[in-house]
């Protein structure tokens, strides 16, 4: 008789399966009527512990980082998700990749943008960095639209006088990002991804994370 250890032993063995077969799905798979052109940007937390306790899993690929949505510090990754938007359904992943818990949202995207052109982008007010989507204009024809943020030390009249346009802008750019977001909620809904408290190692995590995304987006397409 096998023993536990053994048999989730060669469940973790499977990791590097589950990765290849969920980035095959996502780029051998892409609607016909998805839009090309514009990219939608979020991310979330993977937690393998709350921010209280010592982490003692997966110390190599994951750290502690903040979550601004929850309102919690935690242990684990970032799942970062650009997705291709698909006018009245859930937008298409172009990229799901998973980033230590610390890892700055702007600092990834700049990373990940630099390498694609001719790319229109909607996302979070953390991702509108005015100094690089200048350049990214000039270099690589791509920009990114985000809410507006109130500008500080700006003069109050002038605020209300630009508060009618400023909120319109805001609302008609969230309303097209917003989603990424249900893609987000969608996967934790079906996959409780975000909850790897039980995970006891890095084969184990990156085996959870990348299973639970391969069968997600097989259910999902098939």
């Amino acid at each position: 008789m096998h023993s536990y250890e053994a048999f989730t032993n060669r469940i973790n063995r499977l990791c590097e399966v589950f990765r290849v077969l969920s980035e095959t799905v996502l780029t051998e798979f892409i609607p016909k009527d998805c839009n090309q052109e514009i990219s939608l940007i979020d991310s979330m937390p993977v937690i393998t512990c709350s921010g209280k306790r010592i982490s003692k899993v997966a110390k190599e690929i994951t750290d502690k980082g903040f979550c601004s949505t929850k309102g919690i510090y935690y242990h684990g990754l970032k799942l970062r998700g650009l997705g291709f938007y698909h006018k009245g359904h859930l937008p298409h992943p172009e990229q799901l990749l998973f980033t230590k818990a610390s890892e700055n949202d702007i600092t990834h995207l700049k990373r990940v943008a630099s390498y694609i052109d001719n790319r229109i982008y909607f996302g979070d007010k953390i991702y509108g960095n005015v100094d690089f989507w200048s350049e990214m204009e000039q270099t690589n024809n791509s920009r990114m639209f985000t809410p507006i943020e109130d500008i500080k030390g700006q003069h109050e009249s002038q605020k209300k006088r630009e508060k009618a346009y400023n909120d319109l802008f805001s609302k008609a750019v969230s309303s097209v990002r917003q989603p990424i977001e249900s893609l987000f909620n969608w996967l934790i809904e079906k996959t409780d991804i975000q909850r790897a408290s039980k995970v006891r190692s890095t084969k184990g995590l990156l085996t959870f994370v990348y299973g639970r995304i391969a069968a997600a987006f097989i259910y999902l397409i098939f």
